[in-house]
């Protein structure tokens, strides 16, 4: 029988700590507080989930949440050279919960999942959810054998699904995970409810970032697979990308049309703009091409995977074998071509942005100058997020320190030249980052009329971040004085920037203290009795080590961190 257990809610705090709460944002402190108090953090989720688990009727489950505040701010995140897409930052516990949640779902999903479906497979590995060899590329590649196996005329469909994250609905995710969970629909309930919240009471769309939603995702779309199944359709998918192969145009068309009609049953539809019908030969040729198979000028950049991790076995001598492969390969040249184009290959621009930090520091600040410059940043724009974050990974290590000064100068220029790009919230929180490593006159303005200028919290979060990192003691006094008006996920940022400044933050944290243990508060903190009220703790139940609230878990964490 499927049920939800505190092993679900340990997985999604270690893969948090080990890999981050949203993959489309920067790095947030949050993570390593995840990391460090994982086991804790764990317990406090599974003590929450079996308190509303408790209770029986629907009413009383919806009543139990309803008061409950979640913290969460949608923003603009660049897409492709000129599109926009947007994201969802969500409290880092409410994060977790969900996560938890959605691991026990996945965990009861998979078996029953068609291996034509290539994305997010799940698992049981430590800290990796899904199958790293069930991939985009994997997809593709599977597509395109799909074709060769077929003998005389092949005709492929390629489309997608209109603006899915954004127009599933709840109830449809509930009556599925119901049909995973029949003995206990407090699962379903629970993920409904926090889900409108996140929604701002609306009662469809999906948080985009988290593993939540897209275990979610998967165990809506798998409804269509098992459609086109029925239909004897030869499918493959990556979350909402669809290749349909079949015999002719005339069945091509037959084929979109039944995957139209099964999607109209979950209020769904595809992209007109994103469905083509193209020759299986023309298809395969594409395919290959784009996946450097076919022999062309950046293949050997396309198939290195510049994925490095930190937590394997061996991550010197990993970081040794792909330091000596991206050095082997001229990728000033390749940045050459890409500036040469209409159109730049975001990814070729991207696998370059991963790469900075494998250089020597002289190929290094040569590429930075291309790349960092007016307008090929501009170019360079469907990029934004691998650049910076290229940038940052070089600006950290101290192997680079000799051309420190340069980078930092390359990006003082930005805001001047290319404000335009740190409109989307998104570019602007890399940007942050890359630029939390030294104060400047430059920077010290721009950070500060940002902080004024934004009312989103993780913004604000961010300013302050850097304002820790260059120590500026001015800010952090103007910063205590605005305390009580400061919404709770601010005050935590400044509540952990306090360490690095002596006695004023140890006396400021004496003095908010109190407060903040009782704004920080999750909303379940206390008891339920049998009429699903809750009450506070006695002082004996407070002894039962599942009964630490987030608040004191944090405060506790940030006496021991160090920056």
């Amino acid at each position: 029988m499927s049920e939800v257990k505190l092993d679900h809610f340990k997985r999604a705090a270690a893969e948090i700590g080990s890999r981050g709460d949203n993959d489309t944002l920067p790095f947030d402190i949050d993570v390593r507080f995840i990391k460090d108090k994982q086991t804790e953090l764990a317990e406090l989720a599974f003590a929450y989930f079996s308190r509303i688990n408790k209770l029986t009727g629907k009413d009383r489950i919806y009543s139990a949440i309803k008061p409950i505040p979640v913290y969460s701010e949608r923003l603009l995140v660049p897409s492709g050279s000129s599109g926009f897409r947007v994201t969802t930052k969500i409290h880092t516990f409410w994060n977790l919960f969900l996560n938890g949640i959605g691991i026990a779902i996945a965990e009861a999903h998979e078996p029953l999942r068609s291996d034509r479906a290539h994305s997010y497979r799940y698992i049981n590995e430590g800290e990796k959810l899904f199958d790293q060899h069930a991939s985009w590329r994997a997809f593709r590649e599977a597509s395109v054998e799909e074709c060769r196996r077929i003998d005389g005329e092949v005709v492929v469909v390629e489309t997608d699904i209109s603006s899915f994250y954004q127009q599933v609905y709840h109830h449809h995710i509930e009556h599925c995970i119901n049909d995973l969970f029949p003995d206990n629909p407090s699962v379903a309930l629970q993920i409904d409810r926090l889900l409108s919240k996140i929604s701002s009471g609306r009662s469809f769309g999906l948080p985009v970032g988290g593993q939540a939603a897209r275990i979610i995702a998967e165990l809506i779309l798998s409804n269509i697979d098992r459609a086109l199944d029925d239909e004897s359709i030869i499918w493959r998918r990556y979350v909402d990308d669809f290749v349909l192969v079949t015999n002719s145009h005339s069945e091509a068309y037959a084929a979109l049309a039944k995957l139209s009609h099964a999607l109209a049953n979950y209020g769904l539809s595809l992209n007109k703009t994103k469905t083509t019908i193209i020759r299986g030969n023309h298809f395969c040729d594409y395919v290959e091409a784009q996946l450097g198979l076919a022999g062309n000028v950046n293949s050997e950049l396309r198939e290195i995977d510049l994925h490095f991790d930190p937590y394997s076995d061996a991550p010197d001598e990993e970081y040794g074998r792909l330091k000596e492969v991206v050095q082997a390969i001229d990728i000033q040249n390749f940045l050459d071509i890409e500036l040469e184009k209409g159109q730049p290959d975001s990814f070729i621009v991207s696998q370059i942005g991963r790469s900075l930090r494998y250089h020597r520091p002289e190929v290094t600040i040569q590429l930075c100058r291309t790349i960092l410059a007016p307008a090929n940043l501009n170019a360079f724009r469907g990029s934004w997020a691998t650049i910076m974050r290229g940038v940052q990974a070089v600006r950290s290590n101290e192997i680079f320190s000799e051309i420190f000064d340069e980078i930092d100068d390359l990006l003082d220029l930005i805001p001047g030249h290319s404000s335009h790009l740190l409109i989307a919230e998104v570019s602007c929180l890399h940007y942050l980052r890359a630029i939390r490593f030294k104060r400047t006159v430059d920077r010290g303005q721009y950070v500060w009329n940002l902080y004024n200028a934004s009312q989103l919290q993780v913004i604000r979060r961010a300013c302050i971040d850097c304002w820790m990192n260059w120590k500026d003691r001015n800010k952090f006094g103007a910063l205590i004085n605005q305390w009580n008006t400061m919404p709770p996920e601010v005050q935590r940022m400044l509540w952990l920037s306090a360490k690095e400044f002596d006695d004023e933050g140890s006396h400021f944290q004496n003095r908010a203290g109190p407060q903040a243990k009782t704004g920080w508060v999750m909303g379940l903190e206390g008891c339920v009795n049998d009429s699903g009220v809750y009450t506070k703790h006695d002082a004996e139940d407070r002894s039962a080590k599942s009964d630490i609230t987030f608040a004191e878990l944090y405060i506790e964490w940030c006496k021991k961190w160090e920056n």
